[in-house]
């Protein structure tokens, strides 16, 4: 059975697949509450993380807020920002 995750997750079910996944509870969340026709229409216009440069991945981890970023390789921030 789904549990009610109250007002602020509209789509329960999903939020618990994406935990049980692995995804971090503000990424489901962010998942859960985004519409389906929304998603669908989304993506593809953005390039891969791999034709950013160094500078351009750091600022983004710097934006979203991921800890340890100046630690990280290219390769190492490309994971963090997916995770997030």
């Amino acid at each position: 059975m789904v549990k009610n995750h109250g007002a602020s997750i509209k789509d329960d079910e999903q939020y618990e697949a994406l935990r049980d996944q692995g995804a971090s509870k503000e990424k489901a969340a962010r998942i859960a509450n985004t519409p389906r026709r929304k998603a669908a229409k989304r993506g593809g216009k953005s390039s891969s993380y791999e034709d950013w440069t160094y500078e351009q991945l750091y600022r983004r981890a710097q934006e979203i807020g991921i800890e340890g970023r100046s630690k990280l390789n290219k390769s190492e921030l490309i994971e963090a920002l997916r995770q997030h």
